[in-house]
């Protein structure tokens, strides 16, 4: 079990090194599990440009990178291709010119975050970076070539295509507008609409958390989001009750800390039921039918399954077990499919978490790996990510959750690192504060 202070160097390294490109292959660079002062090496070059070089896109590019997507993945791997080879020509692709961040998202249920509080754009990336934006839909890629089909017609070309689609949802059988059960996994419209209906429930009325069967979007959210829920629930709509319906045999991470908080801080709010299961919902009555019989609540916030986003099916990148998402060679993240095309973040499948500190890890991972194979060299062989978070516990403690991985040649995945993985013992006002922090340094590092 790693202390506190451990936890504490590792996810300031963002906030402390990031900034100057020193954080690769994840906050622990090249430095030894347990050596809480590993140091942050970049992995790709040991000059940076100065940031003249950097401001404006090469006129003779060593090399053509398209990113598709730039969310927490996309827009880190887009900065640092630029921050570590410099004459690397970035073209990022993206649908919408504003990103609005899951995390911290649930913060807005309870009235303590606006939605626009976690809203970025890429301005900086361009002019700071001298990075390409099109803001435009991706309709087809071609990964042999390779080439991106736009929308608006236009074709791009570029030597590598890196993909970070994110994530789509199953559907629901009986849910036709889902708005009406929101799942608000994906911060904005369903956000305000979730947050609008538990202020419109009754005191005393009934609300379900539905929890998909893992892999998912960031592991503890679900359950951090019900904790959050019950005290939000215990303070403005006394006498009410959250039930959490869980397709998992239990509580899939974290696992002291969350049963200490449903079963007794929470006691008197959730009522946890684990392997259920949703066969399909009426929205008129909003009455859930799993199977383990029916269920009337006032507000559903239901977060159905996931699977990569429909571009990476299309583009025949989905070939894990599973059929939802896309496999990778974690050394560079190229697909097993189609080694001209990388995928990164919550699309591919990978041994680490599904969450944004460790999209915006895989991605420095995988620009350091371009960046070498650019340069006639190939990928680290040895790259170690980390994975840092806070759960909310109330609306004013959290607690938190670190693991390091590191790749293991005999499995070709990512390990955790026991020495350097471990979870509070509980949760404080501290934390709290703490998480904050946290995540100004992460988006910093990932859009400024």
């Amino acid at each position: 079990m790693i202390d506190r202070r451990f936890f504490l160097r590792r996810a300031a390294a963002l906030a402390s090194l990031g900034s100057l490109g020193l954080v690769a292959c994840g906050g622990g660079g090249g430095g030894g599990a347990d050596d809480g002062n590993a140091a942050d090496l970049p992995t790709g070059t040991s000059t940076l440009p100065d940031s003249t070089t950097l401001a404006t896109a090469p006129a003779n590019p060593k090399a053509r990178v398209i990113v598709i997507g730039g969310g927490m993945a996309g827009a880190t791997v887009a900065k640092y291709l630029r921050l570590w080879g410099d004459a690397v020509d970035v073209t990022l692709v993206e649908r919408l010119p504003v990103y609005t961040s899951c995390i911290m998202s649930s913060l807005v249920l309870t009235g303590q975050r606006s939605l626009a509080s976690l809203d970025y754009n890429h301005d900086q990336l361009r002019s700071r970076y001298g990075l390409k934006t099109v803001f435009d839909e991706v309709v087809a890629i071609d990964p042999v070539a390779p080439s991106v089909t736009l929308a608006s017609g236009t074709v791009l070309r570029a030597d590598r295509i890196v993909m970070a689609p994110g994530i789509d949802f199953d559907a629901v059988p009986g849910l036709g507008d889902p708005l009406l059960m929101p799942h608000a996994w994906k911060a904005g419209a369903q956000t305000s609409q979730l947050a609008s209906q538990l202020a419109a429930m009754p005191a005393g009325g009934t609300a379900v958390l539905t929890i998909p069967k893992a892999p998912y979007r960031c592991p503890p959210g679900p359950y951090e989001r019900a904790c959050l829920l019950a005290d939000w629930l215990r303070v403005n709509k006394p006498g009410s009750k959250l039930i959490v319906l869980d397709a998992n045999p239990g509580i899939v991470t974290e696992v002291d800390n969350f049963s200490r908080a449903f079963f007794d801080l929470h006691g008197g709010v959730i009522e946890y039921r684990s392997n259920v299961v949703i066969d399909h919902v009426d929205t008129a009555t909003r009455t859930l039918h799993t199977d383990t019989g029916a269920l009337r609540a006032d507000v559903v916030n239901l977060i159905p399954p996931q699977r990569a986003a429909a571009l990476a099916a299309s583009s025949g990148l989905v070939n894990d077990a599973t059929g939802r998402f896309a496999k990778v060679d974690v050394l560079s993240y190229a697909s097993t499919a189609a080694p001209k095309v990388h995928v990164i973040g919550d699309a591919s499948a990978t041994t680490q978490p599904k969450a944004g500190h460790i999209a915006n890890q895989e991605a420095k991972v995988c620009a350091d790996a371009l960046v070498r194979l650019f340069g006639g060299g190939s990928p680290d062989a040895a790259p170690v990510t980390t994975s840092a978070c806070y759960s909310t516990i109330t609306m004013s403690e959290a607690s938190w959750l670190h693991s390091l991985f590191q790749y293991d040649a005999a499995s070709a995945s990512m390990l955790p690192v026991a020495s350097a993985t471990g979870a509070s013992a509980g949760w404080d006002r501290r934390s709290f504060r703490e998480m904050d922090e946290w995540f100004t340094a992460l988006m910093a590092d990932t859009f400024a």
